[in-house]
């Protein structure tokens, strides 16, 4: 938790920053160039960085675990990163910049295989029950990124925020699996291979996961490559300020879960206390945020300027109102998680999923941004109804 509200306020403030130093049509397309790599990162973690903390537990060889993953996501993101640059005319024709200086191509690559990697090191402390080095490989990462900014703008023009960015979680990631990887398994050294016996034990898991992962975080990504694409990269810049800032309450419930995954992951057993547990903690931090937020919001959103409070306000409050429903469904996402009733949550998630994208891609150029929240409550909110019901078959 701790670690999130460091990542959250730091990098709330990093986007203060870089509204301030970049127009918004670059603020748009940086938001949105960091979002593709995310999403090629999701992509290329293969379910693994899930199977890591369900398994790594009380794996026999651990360490060959942690380096056959980290090698066959590194290349996967490799590969699809190559893929995205080739193709981004096609894929996204507003961020065909890219190809526009030769060094943007090749840093959004080394970018994509660091920060798929990044996300599998911080699974790796969670398993291992070492949250507190994610908490510093964060720190260092969200404080460095708020630096970087004042140099990039002069050297990268557009680019730089995503440079920026890409920087800092390179020095992040490198500091954790130099220093902190080996003083949470002390066995640990870096070494690149596969060992294919450790990875068929995982892939059942993982490769339902896969598609869990896919579909729970894909709006996360996809969102703000739909609204710029639809809706031009300023109106863009208005969406992912706001979506940055639900992302921030939504750490609160994800967080919790991903604790209690861990939790179960050792001690199955307690599970059923545990949820309680977890959802009260949800909720007692999660109903005073969003009152807080919906009070607030109006003068958070001038801290960028003007126009983002003046055209993100509605928008923000939709996704405020619902954290609520992203709190029922996460601990439920994690219970099916533990029990590997793994189709089921398939679907759950796949339905919010598309149902929010569909939505957002046809309402949009109608409605507006604000369009993408309404789609988005929507979703999540008939995903919540099920959940209760469950619940309550469940008891």
């Amino acid at each position: 938790m701790a670690n999130n509200a460091v990542t959250v306020i730091l990098g709330l403030i990093f986007w203060i920053v870089v509204a301030r130093y970049y127009s918004k049509a670059e603020v748009g397309w940086g938001n949105a160039v960091i979002n593709a790599i995310s999403l090629i990162a999701l992509f290329s973690r293969l379910g693994l960085d899930v199977a890591l903390i369900r398994f790594l537990p009380k794996a026999e060889k651990p360490v060959e675990m942690i380096n056959s993953c980290f090698t066959i996501s590194g290349i996967v993101s490799l590969l699809l990163a190559i893929l995205f640059v080739a193709a981004v005319d096609m894929v996204s024709p507003q961020l065909g910049f890219i190809n526009n200086d030769a060094r943007f191509p090749l840093a959004f690559i080394a970018f994509t295989v660091v920060w798929t990697l990044s996300g599998m090191i911080d699974q790796v402390f969670i398993a291992r029950r070492r949250a507190d080095f994610v908490l510093h490989k964060n720190t260092i990462y969200s404080v460095l990124k708020l630096i970087l900014p004042f140099f990039m703008v002069l050297i990268f023009k557009s680019f730089g925020i995503v440079s920026s960015w890409g920087i800092a979680v390179g020095i992040g990631f490198f500091i954790a699996l130099f220093l902190f990887l080996p003083r949470t398994l002390r066995i640990y050294r870096v070494r690149p291979r596969i060992e294919f016996g450790i990875i068929k034990s995982l892939w059942n898991y993982s490769f339902k996961n896969y598609f869990v992962t896919l579909f729970a975080a894909a709006p996360i990504y996809i969102l703000p490559l739909i609204i710029v694409n639809r809706l031009g990269p300023e109106q863009s810049a208005y969406f992912s300020i706001a979506w940055i800032i639900a992302i921030a309450l939504y750490i609160i419930p994800m967080g919790v879960a991903q604790s209690l995954f861990a939790e179960g992951s050792h001690f199955e057993d307690t599970l059923e206390r545990d949820v309680r547990r977890s959802y009260k903690f949800i909720f007692i931090l999660l109903i005073p945020a969003i009152v807080l937020l919906l009070v607030l919001g109006k003068w958070l959103l001038l801290a960028f300027g003007t126009d983002y409070s003046k055209n993100a306000l509605m928008l923000l409050r939709v996704f405020t109102i619902s954290g609520v429903f992203v709190g029922i469904n996460s601990v439920y996402y994690t219970i099916l998680q533990v029990k590997h009733r793994i189709r089921e949550l398939i679907v759950i998630a796949g339905f919010i999923t598309l149902s929010a994208l569909v939505t957002s891609y046809f309402i949009t150029p109608t409605v507006g941004i604000v369009g993408a929240g309404y789609a988005w409550a929507a979703a999540n909110g008939i995903a919540s109804v099920y959940v209760l019901i469950s619940f309550k078959w469940l008891r």
